[in-house]
């Protein structure tokens, strides 16, 4: 599976964005999705992930209720909202996949190659 992310920016605190990573190679619809981020300095951290069907949802607690992820499978995309961002969601943000859905990054084989999101204060 080959995944591609995209739709990072500079963005003000408060402000939106809508991230996608875009899927191409085995059947996209029996994977399981994630995002993660990572900050300078810091470990790669859980951000959202979701089933392969898309009935089921995991965020994690910093970006609950501000964070939405879905899928289309028909698009073999999968998209991340962002609303009410804050500085301190700034980092790149990668997807990745695989066919058990975790909050842990070494569970997934499967990675795209990250986009900036920048929130400014």
């Amino acid at each position: 599976v080959q995944l591609q992310a995209s739709g990072g920016g500079l963005v003000q605190a408060g402000g939106s964005l809508r991230l996608s990573c875009a899927a191409s190679g085995r059947t996209f619809r029996s994977y399981d999705m994630g995002w993660f981020r990572q900050a300078p300095g810091k470990e790669r951290e859980f951000v959202a992930a979701i089933s392969w069907s898309g009935g089921s949802t995991y965020y994690a607690d910093s970006v609950k209720g501000r964070f939405t992820i879905s899928r289309d499978n028909a698009k073999n995309t999968v998209y991340l909202q962002m609303n009410s961002l804050k500085p301190e969601d700034t980092a790149v943000y990668y997807c990745a996949t695989d066919h058990d859905i975790a909050t842990i990054p070494r569970e997934y084989n499967f990675w795209g190659q990250g986009t900036q999101v920048t929130v400014s204060s």
